[in-house]
């Protein structure tokens, strides 16, 4: 007969000492009610085990220890002679978790924020978990402004002691804000005031950004944004007393209240240095911004106390501490400042960890670094490094922290961490189109060939009036020393009679040999040899001088054999490879085809690039091209070695290529584009991200302006054509993808308009 000797768990914890059973020898411990739960694991959490003695303290230590697990939710220990029998009543497992009228989110990211809280499948059930998932639920929608949301929550009791838990949402419309109120402001307008906040009013382009929704993270970044405005304006005691916000009675309208305190305007009476140095007090009162008479500004004073450390963080004081002390007269509106300066000790380096380049070699990364291990500390090496890595082109971002080594005072690591970005480019594709009807191209290259940082490409193009295969390979460190080695081979079709160029059909097979030399930390040398042989036809349809250059109609066909030799200069100041926000590219090219072929021509460029940050989202890109080409030895430059202008490399909203001198054929009546020996192209480009989408997309508006001039063909309306319009350039996944809606500015009777343009892949 069964004898109950604790059947609820508040007797286990308030048992009296008395006991209920004479302790007794445990001979075996049968479990019983357990479905989903092994045996084990029940035996695992008891305190008595087989051949201990049972007492009525254990008995009421293994109620609490089994009720602790949270697995059932009533627990009974019962003895039969010699045997301890657990009776359990499981709590049912979550089977299911159902969203119904759910579309703000998608659901594996609920599902992820409520496993935070304790609620997910194959988890126990446990109501008060419930509870704070649907307080999780509800904040989530909070956080996108959906303050009417309404949630109900709907328990079904499934077989095999499981549950499934719906979610019934009820989303509504998102509240917007209705009006941003600064009181307490008198120095500047409410209009200056709000153009410092990202949080705004509903207008064109918060539907995308959702700024017109609350978000307590933004109003504090925008509070701090409007402190430093007013700080930077001489307001040195300004303060934001308080903030409220409130939302309407129907939940769609949301209303912000920033009081705040002025203060004073502080004018800066003397700046003076005060420390230990290190390096001349006359060197380091030059990097001081802020100036005596000078009307306060916070980040003036930022810049010179960062500039001061800077400074010294060159010379390998990296611990340096630089602080700006005040001393206030409120009386006469001035401040002076006390810039204390402490080096520390000078740090050098113990060792370099680069993390994150899960394909990419150490040495790839480790041969951009120009701080060494073992080597001072110099803060201008540390930041050249992550620029150089950066510009590689292998990686979204790089990020370097200059942790000190525990336990020591001068000693720190250089810790690189990196984020892999796909450098391989792979494009299959057939086509269609006015001209060249079905085309099959395809490419392969591969920037980061094998992590290596090497460089291979492999391009197909059977377009008729453009065929190319070219093979390229490039390897940026042929010597330790950073030469670069490349070579190319190639073979090219181009038959012009379906474009918009004059009449002619070449075939060019070559290849060459490529070095390149660095003279700089940020420029460059390179030198090629190549040799070429291109086999041109002339036609009836032909421009006179493209005859004469055949000899047609006696030679309809010539072949020409040409040694291209090239020197190329190039300087590279960019901090970042694929979205540069400053600094600025310059590249100047040669090409000579030297005596000991049938050709002798030269042909130069020069580009140049810069980039103008104008503010944390708006970048301002420069853009020019020049170039001339010609005969030389008593040798006309080859027609199919003259430049080409328009698309959407040269000048966007013109067809690609019909920029230039034009044939008229009076039997066709049609116009054919010639091209050049001398072009000219530039560009001003206003450059931004899309918000969470700065590192993929960016959205660009361009004014374009070029021409190309020659010699040969009809030069009227030869001027400068200009466009405009918007541009986008997104990483896609499958590869780089530019796209551009271009309308001509100045567009004249002969030329050829292209609205809409765009290139899809990497330029071999």
């Amino acid at each position: 007969m069964k004898k109950s000797l604790l059947s609820f768990l508040i007797t286990s914890l308030f048992s009296v000492p008395a006991l209920a059973f004479e302790p007794f020898l445990v001979k075996d411990i049968r479990v019983e009610g357990i479905q989903r739960t092994e045996a084990g694991t029940v035996f695992g959490y008891l305190p008595v085990k087989v051949g201990e003695t049972m007492t009525d303290e254990k008995a009421a230590q293994s109620i609490k220890a089994l009720f602790a697990t949270g697995f059932f939710k009533d627990v009974r220990i019962e003895i039969e002679k010699d045997v301890m029998v657990v009776v359990v009543q499981e709590r049912p497992a979550i089977a299911t978790l159902n969203f119904v009228g759910m579309k703000e989110f998608e659901k594996d990211v609920i599902i992820k924020a409520l496993k935070e809280t304790g609620i997910a499948e194959g988890r126990i059930f446990d109501r008060a978990l419930l509870e704070k998932a649907e307080q999780e639920l509800k904040r989530q929608y909070l956080t996108r402004g959906k303050y009417s949301a309404v949630i109900t929550t709907t328990i079904t009791p499934l077989e095999r002691n499981r549950v499934g838990i719906n979610f019934n949402i009820e989303e509504g419309a998102a509240a917007k804000i209705k009006q941003i109120n600064i009181v307490g402001a008198k120095a500047f307008s409410d209009k200056e005031l709000l153009a410092q906040f990202e949080l705004t009013t509903p207008g064109l382009f918060t539907w995308y950004s959702k700024n017109d929704q609350y978000s307590r993270q933004k109003l504090s970044a925008d509070l701090e944004k409007l402190k430093s405005f007013y700080m930077n304006q001489g307001y040195l005691e300004f303060s934001v007393e308080s903030t409220q916000v409130s939302i309407s009675p129907d939940k769609q309208d949301v209303y912000i209240t920033v009081n705040v305190n002025e203060g004073d305007r502080f004018q800066v009476s003397s700046v003076k240095l005060a420390g230990d140095f290190a390096i001349p007090e006359e060197e380091l009162k030059k990097l001081v911004a802020i100036k005596p008479g000078d009307v306060f500004s916070r980040d003036k004073l930022n810049e010179s106390t960062k500039a001061i450390s800077d400074r010294l963080g060159k010379e390998g004081y990296a611990f340096a501490n630089v602080n700006a002390a005040p001393e206030i007269d409120k009386d006469k509106r001035k401040v002076a400042f006390t810039i204390f300066v402490d080096p520390g000790k000078r740090a050098y380096v113990r060792r370099i960890n680069v993390t994150g380049n899960t394909r990419t070699r150490d040495e790839v990364v480790r041969r951009e670094m120009r701080q060494m291990e073992g080597a001072w500390y110099d803060a201008d090496k540390v930041t050249a490094s992550k620029e150089r890595i950066n510009r590689l082109g292998y990686f979204g971002d790089a990020v370097i922290e200059t942790p000190a080594v525990a336990g020591t005072s001068d000693q720190l690591d250089v810790n690189v961490n990196v984020t892999e970005m796909p450098t391989g480019n792979l494009m299959l594709g057939v086509g269609t189109s006015s001209t060249d009807k079905v085309i099959l191209s395809g490419a392969i290259a591969q920037n980061n060939f094998l992590g290596s940082g090497n460089n291979v490409s492999i391009q197909v193009n059977s377009a008729r009036s453009y065929r190319t295969y070219v093979f390229s390979y490039t390897n940026p460190y042929f010597t330790v020393d950073g030469i670069s080695q490349g070579f190319d081979l190639y073979h090219r079709t181009i038959d012009t009679s379906t474009t918009a160029l004059a009449t002619y059909t070449s075939s060019s097979n070559g290849g060459g040999i490529r070095f390149g030399l660095p003279i700089g930390e940020k420029e460059a040398l390179g030198f090629g040899l190549g040799i070429d042989s291109t086999r041109v036809t002339a036609y009836d349809a032909s421009p006179q001088y493209y005859k004469d250059y055949v000899g047609y109609p006696a030679n309809a066909t010539i072949s020409k054999l040409s040694i291209p030799v090239t020197l190329n200069w190039s300087r590279d100041s960019r901090d970042s490879f694929l979205w540069p926000t400053k600094g600025s590219f310059n590249s100047a090219n040669v090409e000579v085809a030297v005596p000991g072929g049938d050709l002798t021509y030269y042909r130069a460029t020069y580009n140049y690039q810069q980039f103008i940050p104008l503010n944390s989202k708006f970048t301002l890109m420069l853009n020019g091209t020049v170039g001339y080409a010609n005969g030389y030895g008593g040798e006309t430059l080859p027609f199919f070695k003259n430049f080409y202008a328009g698309g959407i490399g040269s000048v966007r909203g013109y067809k690609a290529m019909s920029l230039g001198p034009i044939s008229h054929d009076n039997t066709t009546g049609i116009d054919y584009r010639l091209g050049g020996n001398r072009e000219v192209v530039g560009s001003v480009e206003m450059l931004w991200g899309l918000p969470g989408m700065e590192k993929s997309l960016r959205m660009g508006w361009f004014v374009d302006g070029g021409q190309v001039y020659g010699s040969g063909g009809d030069q009227s309306g030869g001027g400068i054509r200009y466009s405009t319009g918007l541009s986008a350039s997104w990483m896609s996944p499958v590869g780089p993808l530019k796209f551009s809606f271009g309308r001509p500015l100045n567009k004249q009777i002969n030329d050829q308009p292209e609205l809409f343009q765009f290139q899809m892949g990497t330029t071999f």
